[in-house]
């Protein structure tokens, strides 16, 4: 349980707490080639979603907008994030930008890499 101050508010985390965590390591109990007796379950949708919002704003600093989108891997999960990344008056002109996060199995960041940048008034066109 985190230690709390004197007026009841919990403490920051240190940045070395925000860090992304390392994939879990197999260990002699389980091989690489073997599985465990009881499979892990695939974490649902819902779940990979909160994940992937929570993870990145943790090392982002930012609250995430949105998912706009999430599909399964064949090793966890992938989705896209939506962020303001400045914001601005009117809103129309605040930039955005679109992080694509990977999950392991278990919910856990491996990676997020920032493919788009926008302004919230901007529309998609066709190409």
């Amino acid at each position: 349980m985190a230690a709390e101050k004197e007026d009841g508010a919990r403490p920051r985390r240190s940045a070395e707490t925000t860090r992304a965590r390392p994939a879990p390591r197999r260990t002699a109990r389980h091989p690489p080639d073997e599985t465990p007796a009881h499979p892990r379950r695939r974490l649902s949708a819902p779940q990979a979603m909160r994940n992937a919002a929570e993870q990145l704003a943790e090392l982002l600093g930012r609250a995430p907008e949105s998912v706009s989108a999430l599909k399964p891997t064949e090793d966890g999960w992938q989705a896209d994030v939506e962020v303001v990344e400045l914001e601005r008056i009117p809103e129309t002109t605040s930039v955005l930008a679109t992080y694509r996060v990977t999950l392991d199995e278990a919910g856990e960041l491996l990676s997020y890499e920032r493919i788009r940048r926008y302004t919230r008034g901007q529309i998609d066109r066709r190409t």
